[in-house]
């Protein structure tokens, strides 16, 4: 049975909510920082000026949307390491490492080369987080919740895109290893919209023992 007391921050200090988009990570993250009290950093895509541009017109837009994120991103590590938050624990709802990720799949390689300059220079920088979470969809399922929570600036979000990127996210969390990192399937588990789901993530965050470990029910 879940212990429905489990403390997940008393094990891990700072844990990171990753996926692609759809997945559900930014209402996960907020969810654990309600449940246990511990801030939130979020990346805040509405920010980035190039967004909604990105997504009608990727080869134009992609270096200043992938640029603008770093930095955004950047700037959400950099006020968590400096605050007194830091010193206690914190949730958030991205990886650093994972802008390479959409660079690879946006950017020319020209962009590409000029980008990873810029990363590798801020890199260094970023606090590396105790635990990461990823939230693991079919492209099918990403792409139905894209569509399904209707936001103006991912009408123009091709399927093509969507499957692309769900397709580098497990590429990328095959061989990632910088920290233990606990993959769950949100095909049939739904720690984002169920009580009881919720409870049972928290659970195994709490008691699991391995650097990589799954986490899959049938429905």
């Amino acid at each position: 049975m879940n212990d429905v007391n489990s403390n997940p921050f008393e094990r891990w200090r700072h844990i990171v909510i990753e996926g692609p988009i759809g997945a559900g990570k930014t209402t996960l993250t907020r969810r654990l920082s309600e449940r246990f009290g511990v801030p939130a950093v979020l990346e805040d895509p509405q920010a980035n000026p190039f967004l909604e541009r990105f997504y009608r017109d990727s080869a134009r837009y992609a270096l200043p949307t992938q640029l603008s994120f770093l930095f955004q991103r950047m700037d959400r590590l950099r006020d968590m390491t400096q605050s007194a938050a830091f010193e206690q624990a914190s949730v958030g709802d991205f990886l650093l490492e994972k802008d390479r990720i959409f660079a690879r799949l946006t950017l020319a390689e020209d962009e590409l080369a000029l980008y990873r300059q810029i990363f590798d220079s801020l890199h260094p920088q970023a606090p590396t987080p105790d635990l990461v979470i990823y939230l693991q969809a079919e492209p099918d399922s990403l792409v139905e919740r894209v569509r399904r929570r209707g936001l103006a600036m991912e009408a123009a979000v091709s399927e093509d895109y969507l499957r692309a990127l769900a397709d580098a996210y497990s590429r990328f969390f095959h061989h990632y290893d910088a920290t233990p990192v606990l993959i769950i399937n949100t095909e049939h588990l739904n720690p984002v919209d169920r009580d009881a789901d919720f409870d049972l993530l928290v659970h195994h965050v709490s008691v699991m023992k391995g650097r990589r470990e799954f986490l899959s029910v049938a429905r």
